[in-house]
């Protein structure tokens, strides 16, 4: 019962990086659209260094089986429930804008269910690996939320509603600790590559188009450099990991 209680207060305190957001509430609006393609960049750096240099490798070295029919199949279930938000959500000029803001919540809400299984798992090893896996993975999230709460805003959605579904979202590590305290680890591994193609599809399809839009040779250098900063930035804190 002890790791039980460990495994529920580190991912709540690790669901409450999600409201480092509330940093952005007190930006003036022409501010915060100077940043807002950048958040965007940073998370779609996160998103395609989680993929291929987290969760992929950490697929095969668990000796998970058909680690790349996994991802392939998380990438055409994210591509099918996109073209479910068009068909159910699409009345809107910028509907494109508003599904991706819908497929970004989706794939972070997986992201902080799966941080919450490796958690459980680390804690069910014991109390030290489970802490230094808490610290990794609040460390992994500082930048992902950041550039995920960017993603709502530009989208059009109201900050202190971003805060609270980034929020919502950030709570699924909870259930994800909480089934992992339950669910045998051969199960839970399988969930590591289908997330890896849902994030391979979220930033490739969804976030990188919206980055080409930039025109100006000069703020597209600015874009490149914070997508280039995501990437390293979950490289460098896979290396803590």
């Amino acid at each position: 019962m002890n790791s039980l209680i460990l495994i529920l207060l580190s991912t709540f305190i690790v669901s409450l990086i999600s409201l480092i957001g509330v940093i952005t509430l007190g930006l003036k609006h022409n501010v915060l659209e100077k940043i807002l393609l950048i958040l965007v960049a940073l998370s779609a750096g996160a998103l395609m260094g989680g993929a291929f240099l987290h969760l992929i490798p950490e697929a095969i070295a668990t000796g998970t089986k058909n680690v790349f029919l996994f991802v392939l199949i998380g990438f055409v279930l994210f591509f099918l429930i996109e073209k479910i938000l068009h068909w159910r959500h699409c009345h809107k000029e910028n509907c494109n804008i508003h599904t991706f803001a819908h497929m970004s919540w989706v794939g972070d809400s997986i992201h902080n269910f799966i941080d919450g299984l490796i958690i459980a798992g680390s804690f069910m090893v014991n109390t030290p690996l489970g802490i230094t896996t808490t610290i990794a993975v609040i460390f992994h999230e500082i930048p992902q939320e950041i550039g995920d709460f960017g993603v709502l805003i530009y989208a059009g959605v109201k900050k202190s509603k971003a805060l609270l579904l980034n929020f919502v979202s950030a709570l699924a590590a909870v259930l994800g600790g909480l089934i992992g305290y339950f669910l045998p680890s051969n199960l839970s591994l399988f969930l590591i590559p289908f997330a890896a193609g849902g994030f391979i599809y979220i930033s490739a399809s969804d976030l990188v188009p919206e980055l080409r839009k930039e025109l100006s040779f000069r703020k597209s250098l600015l874009v490149f450099g914070f997508f280039i900063l995501g990437i390293v930035f979950i490289y460098l804190f896979g290396l803590v990991e």
